[in-house]
């Protein structure tokens, strides 16, 4: 199966849910009024596409179709077109620049969001298009999470700096950092624990670790990436506000969209913050993981 096809799929339950309410609305042809407007805006709410969104989307459609006789098609079309509009400005790949030796990425995200996985397949991914990487295994609270690392290393054939667990998870950082810089590294990726964002002290950790990296490199980390589980539907909002106060969160990786009737949710995130969103993920295979495509992702979310 394709990814196109792994898209479809994976978006199937948002889409279901989404094209199924659209449809019992418009059995034929109906009159785009008030009162369909709402409902409209009621599915796509369902969808964890947010109020505001929502609303911003039947706005949109009430502007161009008020009082026309349209068809669910017609409808979903609509909405496609507009979503990719909001998604248009935020589908950035996430590039490692030549001139950092090594470019720094930062990788939080709460517990089972994907994290360790995510980085894994960054790693094979840079290493199979010929940079140097290597990984830092920053959870140091979890003993799988070191081993799932280690794991993804020798399968990428990329070197992990790893330390015993509960060790200094900052030192552990500046250790990587110089000797990614002593080897000559491309990029170097460096896992964190899986932080629930209202424990304070493991936020602070977090922010301990980027001032730690600083000392060997005032402009690092070059970008830090949060990882968010598509699953998690509206909670991701108060995920990204919580990260950005503690580290300055520079684009996003949604995973899980396979699993979840909330994949709306990228549009809202989208909508709100204008991060980037790197790759998302519809699967746990190693290529399941890809830069995000506006226009593919909108008109799967609506079942075209």
């Amino acid at each position: 199966m394709g990814w196109f096809e792994r898209l479809k799929a994976g978006l199937g339950k948002t889409s279901g849910r989404i094209t199924g309410g659209i449809g019992d609305l418009f059995t034929g042809k109906r009159r785009l009024d008030n009162a369909t407007l709402e409902e409209l805006e009621e599915v796509l709410i369902t969808a964890d596409m947010g109020v505001s969104t929502a609303a911003k989307l039947t706005a949109q459609l009430a502007k161009t179709r008020f009082d026309q006789e349209l068809s669910e098609q017609d409808v979903c079309e609509a909405f496609s077109a507009d979503i990719a509009a909001i998604l248009d400005p935020v589908a950035k790949p996430l590039v490692i620049r030549k001139d950092l030796k090594p470019h720094v990425v930062l990788v939080c995200g709460v517990n089972g969001s994907g994290k360790t996985t995510t980085i894994g397949k960054l790693a094979k991914h840079y290493s199979e298009s010929g940079k140097k990487v290597m990984l830092a295994a920053g959870d140091t609270f979890r003993a799988a999470a070191i081993e799932q690392l280690q794991v993804w290393g020798e399968r990428s054939g990329v070197p992990v700096i790893a330390r015993d667990i509960g060790a200094d998870a900052a030192g552990l950082a500046y250790d990587a950092l110089e000797q990614a810089r002593a080897d000559g590294v491309d990029v170097l990726l460096i896992d964190t624990a899986g932080r629930l964002q209202n424990k304070a002290h493991l936020m602070e950790e977090l922010e301990k670790i980027v001032r730690v990296i600083k000392k060997v490199d005032d402009t690092a980390p070059h970008d830090v990436v949060l990882v968010l589980d598509a699953t998690v539907g509206q909670n991701a909002h108060s995920q990204v506000e919580t990260f950005k106060q503690a580290v300055n969160v520079t684009g996003l990786v949604m995973t899980k969209l396979d699993g979840t009737a909330k994949g709306g949710v990228v549009v809202a995130l989208a909508d709100k913050f204008q991060l980037p969103v790197h790759a998302i993920g519809v699967g746990e295979g190693v290529d399941d993981l890809q830069p995000f495509l506006p226009q593919d992702f909108a008109r799967n979310l609506m079942g075209l």
